[in-house]
This record gives structure tokens, C-alpha cells and sequence, in this order.
């Protein structure tokens, strides 16, 4: 069976959230009259020269032993976090991490600094070689349970977001990480995903469990994997984009407030010839001082606690008016 096959599953639409258009919205007022909520999730993961093989997708490109991945990676965790972790200080940045949860066991020095300065941590599985697909829900379950726990064990958070590993989920993931983070932690966890990319604003998603949970932007687009090794840009041209992304969100945040992510890798943004562009982009958008510069839990609880059931309802609302004016068509 094919990854294709593995996934479809006849649906025409996984149903996670309900269409809502982006103009005529319920205004969104962020902290102090912010525009715009920033927030900078680091990818803070850890890879396996040799992990077990999945039969959809290879952990590795080349043959193995794949060195030459292997090796920038562990780059990224002892020499770029550092690097990246300086500069967020640098300019009042706390970072969310997207953590592989065996960099809790890997690297506890890392983990150890960023609790220190009160960085979120949420979930990005366990490995970042270790994939969803081909998993049973039980599986799925166990290993999204696990990172959750090994989170709590070694920073005291209750984990509040997720991030599928390699971005590899399945239809139940959502479902899932709501009720395992739910029956450890109750509503003070698990309340939140980066696994959707349909907006720039906080939207409500649909459980079975029907609790409240919300989708965070993480802005794929700015993602320097996805900059540097899809889109194939130089660091000047990153920069810029960053700062392009950012004028075009804090204008629209004058009527209704927007967020902007940037979700970075340690071996990618950390290398030395790429700091300078972001480090212009971090200085620049920072030097707005109506942007909110925040975590993705804060944005969360935030939109949760002021804007959710106005949302809701909204979507609702607009909902009825798209049946009735079908309705009327007929």
C-alpha cells in the first residue's frame, strides 16, 4: 500500500475546522493594543543515524550510514542552539520549542538552559526519524502520551501544543494528543497544534471529544527549512521575506490582530553566513512596539479565554447564511 493509499481515506475533507472567511471577522485585540502576537518556535530535535524503517517514508536520503545529515544535525544541537538561543536573548525573544523529547535524555544541558529563561516547551514527538505513518492509534497514542510525560518530568510543563513529527500525522492526531494530554493535565494542557497551515489567525478545530482547541499559525512559509532547503534561497533573500511577511501581517493587524511565526532549525538559521539576515528580521520586527511578542501558549490561552465562543459562534453564524443561500438556489 502506497503512503497515498495509507491516507486517504475517501473523505473530502478531514472536517478539522469549518470554512470561515478571513474578512468580517470578530476583531481580535491583542495584549496593550498589539497588531500583531510574534512568536519564534525553534525545532529543537533530535535524529538517528540508524532508526527503525518506516515502510512510507525513509528517515535518510542518502544510503546508509547518512553521515552527512546526521552530522549538520548534531551540528544544530552543539553549536547552533546556542548561537540562535543568544540571539533570541538578545532581543527579549522566549522561544517555543518544538522538541523532540529524546533530546531530554540526548542533551539535557540544552533543555536545562531554555527552562531557565522560561521558554516553552511543546510536543514534536519523541524522534524526528521516528514518523506517524503506518502507526496504529494505540501506537500513536503511546508515543504522543510519552512525550508528553517526558516533558512534564523534565521541565515541569504541562504541555499545551503539538507538532507532529516530520510534520507526519494521521486523521486521529489532533483527537489523539487532545485526550492523552487531557487525562494527565486536564484543560491545562493540550489545547493547541501547529499541524495546520489555513490561517493567519487563531481558529477553532473540531474534536470528538468536542473540547476546546485551537489552531496556532506557524507560519510554514517562513520556516527556514523550507527556505533554505525546498525554496533553495540565500540568507539575504530570507531576511527580506521575513520582513515582507511581517509588513503585510501588521498592516492587516490595524483591523484585526494577526500572528506571525518564524520556526526555525538550529543546524539551518544558526550557521554563521545566515545569522545576519535573521538577526536584521529579529531587530526589526521586535522594533515595533505594538507587536506582542509572546509563545504559542500564550496566543493560545489568550484567544481562548477572550475570542474562542465569539469564534464559534461567527462560524456558526456564516455557516447558516452559506445553507440558507444554497437553500435558496434550489
Amino acid at each position: 500500500m502506497s503512503e497515498s493509499d495509507q491516507l486517504n481515506t475517501g473523505k473530502e475533507d478531514p472536517g478539522f475546522y469549518d470554512y470561515w472567511a478571513y474578512e468580517n471577522r470578530p476583531k481580535i485585540e491583542w495584549p496593550n493594543g498589539a497588531k500583531m502576537a510574534f512568536w519564534v518556535a525553534p525545532n529543537i530535535e533530535f535524529y538517528e543515524l540508524n532508526p527503525p524503517k518506516n515502510p512510507y517514508r525513509t528517515a535518510w536520503p542518502q544510503p546508509n550510514p547518512a553521515l552527512p545529515g546526521y552530522s549538520i544535525r548534531d551540528y544544530g544541537n552543539r553549536v547552533g542552539h546556542d548561537r540562535q538561543m543568544k540571539l533570541l536573548d538578545k532581543y527579549g525573544i522566549r522561544g517555543s520549542i518544538s522538541l523532540s523529547t529524546a533530546l531530554c535524555d540526548h542533551h539535557p544541558e540544552i533543555i536545562e538552559a531554555c527552562a531557565e529563561r522560561n521558554w516553552e516547551f511543546f510536543s514534536h514527538g519523541i524522534y524526528n526519524t521516528r514518523y506517524t505513518y503506518g502507526m496504529s492509534e494505540a501506537q500513536e497514542r503511546e508515543m504522543i502520551r510519552d512525550s508528553i510525560e517526558t516533558i512534564h518530568k523534565h521541565t515541569g510543563q504541562k504541555c499545551a501544543g503539538y507538532l507532529a513529527p516530520a510534520l507526519s500525522h494521521s486523521e486521529q492526531t489532533l483527537d489523539i494528543f487532545a485526550e492523552e494530554a487531557s487525562d494527565l493535565f486536564g484543560d491545562e494542557a493540550g489545547f493547541y497544534t501547529c499541524d495546520l497551515f489555513h490561517d493567519d489567525q487563531p481558529t477553532p478545530i473540531n474534536l470528538r471529544s468536542g473540547k476546546t482547541f485551537v489552531s496556532i499559525p506557524y507560519s510554514l512559509e517562513m520556516n527556514d527549512t523550507i527556505a533554505y532547503v525546498v525554496n533553495k534561497i540565500e540568507p539575504r533573500r530570507y531576511g527580506e521575506q521575513l520582513k515582507n511577511n511581517f509588513d503585510r501581517l501588521y498592516s492587516e493587524g490595524e483591523e484585526s490582530g494577526t500572528i506571525m511565526c518564524i520556526p526555525t532549525h538550529n543546524y539551518q538559521v544558526s550557521c554563521p553566513h545566515r545569522m545576519k539576515a535573521y538577526e536584521e528580521a529579529l531587530e526589526y520586527i521586535t522594533g515595533h512596539s505594538d507587536v506582542w511578542v509572546t509563545t504559542g501558549r500564550e496566543i493560545a490561552e489568550f484567544f481562548i479565554e477572550n475570542y474562542y465562543s465569539d469564534a464559534q459562534k461567527d462560524i456558526a453564524d456564516k455557516q447558516q447564511n452559506i445553507a440558507s443561500l444554497n437553500g435558496a438556489d434550489k
